[in-house]
């Protein structure tokens, strides 16, 4: 009863001065409703104040809004967090959703949608009501954009993306880094062209300089017809990032490309000398290992699912830092 206790005081204590109204909504326009009911489970129903803890897939309802085919509920929570979330058609959770690729945390080994509550202010978070088991809201397509901060120091106001899809606000789409140096943020808009940018903080002044092969009137470009994740760029450039990396007194200068690919990536490096090459996802798997010879490889897509890899080059004893592969 005393730690019951003590952890209703922390919940208490922390709430009041950190807390955020955000609302989960989802649209089940077209799919039977379970006799149980919807709910919602995630990594927020502790600190929200639900009983059972995390991930319980009975005890966090969603209330139907009016004859609509929505059901949401509105919850306070810790601002400044990444959160972690499904919704399920019932109460157990072998009903939850199949959440799509684009949606996800990670392609291979975390199907979880995702958000991130960036501010305290006095309204309510909310993205929408998504479709069940879809990417987005009803008439609207999921653009997800991600920049490889690699090789440049963050501003303390966090990396934003601005465009014309929120009116050019360089301070209110924030960027988050679920892997770094990769900062990412999930939009959901009409289908059209859009032109936006990167920004290392939260003024105009903090625009990243699009290169003239990816520049359209000083800005980048998408055209959005179907959901959609942006090739990964590094920032202020047209392409994936160089990566210069080092080890135990010992350098490589890394380049990786395609990356992201759908089939196969071509690695090359130079600086020190190499002989082993070994690739993991994102657990630790080993998805397959090579002797090798020079100072260039290719790497084959084969059977590897879509997904964040880590490619680990060493010689002897001498493992250089891994270098990030993602398979689309």
């Amino acid at each position: 009863m005393k730690k019951i206790l003590t952890l209703l005081l922390i919940y208490i204590s922390v709430l009041p001065s950190s807390a955020k109204k955000v609302k989960f909504a989802v649209d089940m326009t077209g799919v039977p409703i379970n006799v149980t009911g919807m709910h919602i489970s995630g990594d927020f129903q502790t600190i929200a104040g639900f009983p059972g803890g995390d991930w319980n897939s009975a005890s966090t309802p969603l209330t139907q809004e009016g004859l609509t085919d929505i059901y949401s509920i509105v919850v306070e929570i810790p601002a400044f967090t990444k959160y972690e979330y499904k919704f399920v058609n019932g109460d157990l959770f072998y009903e939850v959703e199949f959440v799509p690729i684009e949606s996800r945390i990670d392609t291979l080994v975390n199907d979880n949608r995702w958000l991130y509550v960036d501010s305290l202010t006095n309204d309510t978070t909310y993205v929408g009501a998504i479709l069940f088991a879809g990417n987005a809201p009803a008439g609207l397509k999921l653009v997800r954009y991600v920049v490889d901060m690699q090789g440049t120091t963050v501003s303390p106001n966090g990396v934003h993306v601005a465009g014309n899809f929120q009116l050019w606000d360089p301070g209110t789409t924030i960027l988050y880094s679920l892997i770094p140096p990769y900062y990412e943020v999930i939009t959901y808009v009409p289908a059209g062209t859009y032109e936006y940018k990167f920004y290392n903080g939260n003024q105009i002044v903090s625009g990243e300089v699009v290169p003239g092969p990816c520049n359209v009137n000083g800005n980048r470009e998408v055209v959005v017809n179907a959901d959609i994740v942006i090739p990964f760029v590094c920032y202020s450039s047209c392409g994936p990032c160089v990566t210069s990396v080092s080890e135990n007194n010992k350098s490589l200068s890394v380049n990786l490309y395609p990356n992201p690919s759908a089939a196969g990536a071509n690695l090359s490096w130079s600086g020190n000398p190499v002989n082993h090459l070994s690739i993991t996802d994102l657990t630790g798997r080993t998805i397959m290992k090579k002797n090798v010879d020079g100072s260039n490889i290719y790497i084959p897509r084969e059977n590897i699912p879509s997904g964040i890899y880590l490619v680990q080059l060493s010689a002897d004893e001498i493992y250089y830092k891994p270098v990030k592969l993602i398979f689309e």
